[in-house]
């Protein structure tokens, strides 16, 4: 049998002190190393198989702004105004690329065939416009909102 010294028992102590004082200071430390900072923005995802193109509207100093297309492939998310968002209420228009499926609301603005920003949703057509229904989103007055969009009906409206 072999014998236990004082200077074989101080190694295990002097590892389980340290082992302790690095677990206590990666739990202190681990908020400030592993959080991302939180982006501000309206972003938009799409949780169905396809291709879809989304338009946005929203008040500007301006007057009311519409602007697109955003193409968001399946699976994936796009953000739509970069920063904190500056109206409570914005609003969303979005067709499925391959099957003409769309997302719609009551509120009318136009878009146009390609890449747009249009301001004003009055006289759309005599603009060369389309005019489109979009869907308001209350965001409440959050810096940042993000929409699902997705195949089953009544979840295309999440908040962050």
């Amino acid at each position: 049998m072999e014998a236990v010294t004082q200077s074989s028992l101080a190694l295990p102590r002097l590892f389980r002190h340290i082992t302790r004082l690095f677990s206590a200071a990666a739990l202190f430390l681990t908020p400030f190393v592993f959080v991302e900072t939180a982006h501000a923005d309206f972003r938009v995802c799409n949780s169905t198989q396809n291709l879809v193109g989304v338009a946005i509207g929203y008040r500007a100093q301006n007057g009311w702004v519409s602007e697109g297309w955003w193409q968001v492939p399946s699976s994936t998310c796009a953000t739509l105004i970069e920063g904190e968002l500056q109206s409570r209420y914005y609003y969303l228009y979005a067709e499925d690329a391959a099957h003409g499926g769309r997302w719609t609301g009551d509120v009318n603005m136009c878009v146009a065939e390609n890449e747009f920003k249009i301001t004003g949703v009055d006289d759309c057509y005599a603009r060369s416009f389309q005019r489109m229904g979009f869907k308001e989103y209350d965001t409440g007055r959050q810096g940042s909102w993000m929409v699902q969009l997705s195949d089953t009906p009544g979840t295309q409206g999440n908040q962050n």
